[in-house]
C-alpha cells in the first residue's frame, strides 16, 4: 500500500450522526456502504468471540439490543482504503459494563499514521460514558497499573500489555470503576482493545466473517436509534427547563456558559493543548441556552429571531473578550454588575452606567477586533466605569 492521502473518519458520537435526527433511509444507505466496506477488506478484522466466553462468560443479557449487543462503532479511510475498523460488544448502556471495543488496523498502517496511546483510549471510553449516560468519571485516574496479560485470539493465547486506570471524581461516577486498554499484534495487524466490567483475560477474540458483518451493521443502526431516542429525551427535558426560566435568566445562563467555554478554550490554547477542556464542554450535546435566550430577547426587545441572535452574539462576544482581558469579570461584584448591565443594554437599550463601554464595544466591532486603539478605548471605558462604582 502506498503512503495514505487524506483521511475520512466515521464514528458514532454526539458530534456526528446522533447530532441530527436518525432517518431510516440514511441508515439503510449507511448499512449498504458498510457491507461494501466489509466485502472489500483485504485484512482480518477482529471482534469479541460470542461463541466462547465472549465479554462476560454468560449468554447475552435479556432486555433488547441496547442491553448487550454488538455494533460497528467506527472506521477510517486513508487514501481510499480502510486503515482501521472498530467494533464494540457488551452492555453500552451500563456504567459497569461489561463492555469491550476492538479496533483492528490494516497491517503496516502504523508506518504512516500514529496510533492512539492506551491513555487516549481510556479517555475516549470515559467520554463515551459521559455522552451516553451523562456521568462524569473524572479526568484524573485514582490508580494506574501496568499489567502483562494473555488474550485468546482465534483459540490461541496472545500476549498483551495492559494499561489500567481506576476512576475518580465527585458524585456517583466517582466510584473506582476500572477501565483498561491494551495493544497486541495479530498476523501483522495492530489490534487495540479497551474494556470495562470484564477482565482482559476473560476476553476472547476471533476474526469477523460476512455473517458477523450483518450483526455488527444491524447493531450499529439499532444503537444509533437508541442514542437518537435518548437525545430527543434530553432536548425535551432541556426545553421544559427553559420554559420555566423567568425574566432574563436565559440571558444569564447563556453568558455564564459562554464565558466558561471561552476561558477554558483560552487556557487550552495557551498551554499548547496540555490543559484539557472540562468533559462537559468537549463531549456531548451543548445545553441549548442560545434558543431560550433568543426567545427571551425577541419577546422583550420586540425583535425578529435574526435580530435577537445578532444582539446576543454582540453581547456574548463582548463579555467573553472582557473575561479574557480583565481578571475581574468572573467572581467579583464588578463582574456581576457588568453582566447585568450588558444584559439590560442588550434587551432594553437602557442607559446603563456602563453605556460608554457598551458603545465603545459596538465601535470596536465595526472597526474590526484587531484594531488595537479601539480595543484600548473600550477597555479604558470599562476601567472608568469600575472607578465610578468604587468612587475612585
Amino acid at each position: 500500500m502506498g503512503e495514505p492521502g487524506g483521511a475520512a473518519k466515521v464514528t458514532i458520537s454526539g458530534e456526528s450522526w446522533t447530532a441530527e435526527p436518525v432517518q431510516e433511509e440514511r441508515l439503510r444507505d449507511q448499512e449498504l456502504l458498510l457491507r461494501e466496506l466489509f466485502a472489500d477488506l483485504d485484512f482480518t478484522v477482529y471482534g469479541v468471540d460470542r461463541s466462547g466466553r465472549g465479554a462476560r462468560g454468560l449468554p447475552p443479557a435479556v432486555g433488547g439490543p441496547g442491553a448487550d449487543s454488538d455494533a460497528l462503532s467506527g472506521y477510517e479511510l486513508l487514501g481510499g482504503e480502510v486503515s482501521w475498523l472498530e467494533v464494540r460488544s457488551g452492555d453500552w448502556s451500563s456504567l459497569d459494563g461489561p463492555y469491550v471495543t476492538v479496533r483492528t488496523y490494516q497491517p503496516g498502517i502504523e508506518r504512516y499514521t500514529p496510533l492512539p496511546e492506551p491513555e487516549e483510549l481510556i479517555e475516549r471510553e470515559r467520554d463515551r460514558i459521559y455522552e451516553y449516560l451523562g456521568l462524569d468519571e473524572g479526568d484524573c485516574p485514582g490508580r494506574i497499573r501496568t499489567l502483562r496479560e494473555w488474550i485468546t485470539v482465534a483459540g490461541e493465547p496472545v500476549p498483551v500489555q495492559i494499561h489500567e486506570e481506576r476512576g475518580s471524581g465527585p458524585g456517583p461516577a466517582g466510584h473506582a470503576r476500572t477501565v483498561w486498554a491494551g495493544q497486541l499484534t495479530v498476523r501483522g495487524s495492530v489490534v487495540l482493545l479497551c474494556g470495562r466490567g470484564v477482565a482482559p483475560g476473560d476476553v476472547e477474540l476471533d476474526g469477523l466473517t460476512g455473517t458477523d458483518c450483518e450483526r455488527y451493521t444491524a447493531g450499529r443502526s439499532e444503537l444509533l436509534r437508541c442514542l437518537e431516542s435518548g437525545r430527543r429525551r434530553r432536548v425535551a427535558q432541556a426545553h421544559r427547563g427553559q420554559a420555566a426560566l423567568g425574566g432574563l435568566d436565559a440571558h444569564r445562563l447563556l453568558v455564564e456558559s459562554s464565558v466558561e467555554r471561552a476561558l477554558a478554550e483560552r487556557a487550552q490554547r495557551l498551554s499548547g493543548g496540555r490543559v484539557k477542556l472540562p468533559r462537559r464542554l468537549r463531549v456531548g450535546e451543548p445545553v441549548e441556552h442560545w434558543s431560550a435566550a433568543e426567545r427571551q430577547q425577541a419577546r422583550y426587545a420586540s425583535e425578529s429571531r435574526e435580530e435577537a441572535r445578532a444582539a446576543l452574539e454582540l453581547m456574548v462576544a463582548q463579555l467573553c473578550r472582557l473575561a479574557e482581558r480583565a481578571d475581574w469579570l468572573v467572581g467579583t461584584e464588578d463582574g456581576r454588575a457588568a453582566v447585568e448591565e450588558s444584559i439590560r443594554f442588550t434587551v432594553f437599550a437602557s442607559e446603563v452606567p456602563s453605556l460608554s463601554a457598551q458603545r465603545a464595544w459596538e465601535r470596536l466591532r465595526r472597526c474590526g477586533e484587531l484594531d488595537g486603539e479601539a480595543e484600548a478605548c473600550w477597555l479604558a471605558s470599562w476601567e472608568q466605569w469600575r472607578g465610578r462604582r468604587t468612587g475612585v
